[in-house]
């Protein structure tokens, strides 16, 4: 929770201690860090604040990660601590995916001493450019009395708009200096709502619809506007489609939700988008992936476009009619609409088409894949969290998984391998109460395996699932289709992930089978051990809707 502080407060303090105190203001209780010596001074104030937990990882891309999943959840600023150039570097993985992902991160950085800039110091980086691309706003502060100043202002811009990463470049030599600090109060989210003439031009366009379809997005998560969209939904009959990696907007389970759209999307769901003649893109900003490479929406659909974010309108369709709004804000606005569903029966007709494609209905010849969803969907309570890494195998969790409640996926939309574990290390804080399941492919998993130990530390029970092909899969699966049969540089070597998890104290497994699988699931779920079930998968299913014969066979042709 934020402070109460009063609007304005002044007190003697180190720039250190001032960053801390900012972010007492902004009710910060977890940090994320991989330590370093260029930002002691800082480490040495958040040891003297008992209502921040300071979470070590082994590595500045997992800590950035963890950040990441846990702003994600908690709707609140990520916070993670590098130091200088190198560790810098290693979590800017972790940047650009809350920049791509519009999530609310505060990232501070050591820097090294000013005396030393511009003369290749050590480690030296100049943080501020090297960020600039893929963050929200960068700055370096030189003088310690603007401590709070510019990390108030950089946790305001990290959450309001559209919300994403923010860099702090923190030279070691201004921590120390004791300075008069003048704090302002927590930050507070505008929430504008649309105007009387952009409701009316809304009102006309929905009138003279036959096939309007809804594409929610992130913002509908950062608004907490879940609950609105189902009132607006329902009132008018609108049929919602997820956008990438959004799945826990709109309850999977209801009538009018007609699928996500994501990679390797089945036809059946990019139909319904086809033949839509209006779109309501709400807090979406209409990415490559969620948009099929930019070709699904076309100048025959009407586009009405609502977001936080006034640069996102325009940015990759012009808009019919676009409108800088908080969501939740938005959706109330709308209810009044005088607006005749006359879509009742396509929309049945296409929620059928979803039905079709993504029913759990188990055959004996179905891939291991499949029954382990079918397993996680049957087991898992309602509001079990989920995450999942890049890679082919996620294919099965995006066409099966059924998400019915808010708050219960957490996905990177960068495709940022790496994530899934850390993340849902973030996501477990958030949420300590909930069951938090990790999915992610050998090869990302092993690229922040060493988090498990992390968990193991802080007592931080996550279930993660290892689907181990001994490869790359999603770049095999592009290698068959455009070079077949060349094998180049996807293979990997055995690795016994049951027993690396052993090793640093956490649970393991390896399964085989889906009736092994679904023993060691339940143990599982009646641990409060961080668990790993690596589940040996074969090669050849290379993806949902093909195998590496089958792509084979298409490219012969």
């Amino acid at each position: 929770m934020k402070t109460d502080l009063a609007p304005q407060t002044t007190k003697k303090l180190s720039a250190a201690q001032a960053i801390v105190e900012c972010m007492k203001v902004e009710g910060v209780t977890n940090v994320f860090c991989v330590p370093g010596e260029s930002y002691l001074p800082l480490l040495d104030a958040l040891y003297d604040e008992q209502a921040i937990q300071v979470i070590s990882a082994r590595h500045e891309s997992g800590a950035a990660f963890m950040a990441e999943g846990y702003a994600k959840s908690a709707l609140q600023p990520g916070v993670v601590l590098a130091t200088r150039g190198v560790g810098a570097a290693n979590l800017s993985i972790g940047v650009h995916t809350a920049y791509q992902d519009s999530t609310p991160m505060v990232v501070f950085l050591g820097q090294v001493h000013s005396k030393f800039r511009g003369r290749e110091g050590f480690q030296e980086v100049d943080l501020d450019s090297y960020f600039q691309h893929i963050a929200k706003w960068a700055v370096e502060v030189k003088d310690a009395e603007r401590m709070p100043e510019l990390v108030q202002r950089a946790f305001r811009i990290a959450q309001t708009g559209r919300p994403g990463p923010v860099i702090v470049s923190l030279p070691e030599d201004v921590l120390p200096v004791v300075s008069d600090m003048h704090f302002g109060p927590a930050t507070i989210k505008p929430k504008p709502s649309p105007a009387t003439e952009e409701i009316k031009r809304v009102e006309e366009i929905v009138a003279g619809a036959t096939h309007p379809l809804i594409i929610a997005g992130g913002g509908v998560k950062c608004s907490q506007a879940e609950g609105a969209l189902l009132n607006f939904a329902e009132k008018y009959q609108l049929p919602v489609a997820a956008a990438f990696r959004r799945h826990d907007v709109f309850p999977n389970d209801h009538a009018l939700y007609v699928g996500h759209l994501g990679l390797g999307t089945n036809k059946k769901i990019l139909e319904t988008v086809t033949d839509a003649d209006v779109i309501l893109a709400l807090g979406t900003r209409l990415s490559e992936v969620t948009t099929q490479d930019y070709r699904l929406i076309n100048p025959a659909k009407k586009l009405i476009h609502i977001d936080i974010d006034f640069e996102t309108l325009g940015k990759v369709y012009q808009p019919d009619v676009g409108i800088v709004a908080d969501l939740q804000e938005a959706l109330q606005s709308l209810t009044g609409l005088d607006v005749d569903p006359v879509w009742s029966g396509w929309v049945k007709e296409r929620r059928k088409a979803y039905e079709s494609i993504s029913r759990l209905v188990l055959k004996d010849d179905d891939v291991l894949n499949k029954h382990v969803v079918a397993i996680l969907a049957d087991k898992l309570p309602g509001n079990a969290l989920l995450t999942n890494d890049a890679g082919n195998f996620a294919g099965w969790l995006h066409a099966f998984y059924p998400f019915t409640e808010k708050h219960t996926y957490v996905g990177p939309t960068s495709g940022a391998m790496g994530y899934g574990m850390p993340a849902a290390l973030g996501a477990k804080l958030a949420f300590p109460k909930k069951t938090v399941v990790s999915l992610s492919g050998d090869g990302g998993f092993m690229m922040t395996v060493q988090e498990l130990e992390t968990a193991v530390r802080y007592h931080i029970p996550v279930i993660s699932l290892v689907f181990n092909n001994n490869m790359y899969g999603t770049i095999r699966m592009h290698q068959e289709i455009h070079y077949p049969e060349k094998v180049m540089a996807t293979d990997l070597g055995d690795v016994s992930f049951a027993d690396l998890a052993k090793s640093v104290g956490a649970k393991g497994f390896t399964v085989h089978t889906i009736e092994a699988f679904e023993r060691v699931f339940d143990e599982a779920l009646k641990s409060n051990k961080p668990t790993v079930i690596e589940i040996i998968t074969d090669k050849e299913q290379i993806s949902v809707s093909s195998t590496i014969q089958e792509i084979r066979d298409r490219s012969n042709k």
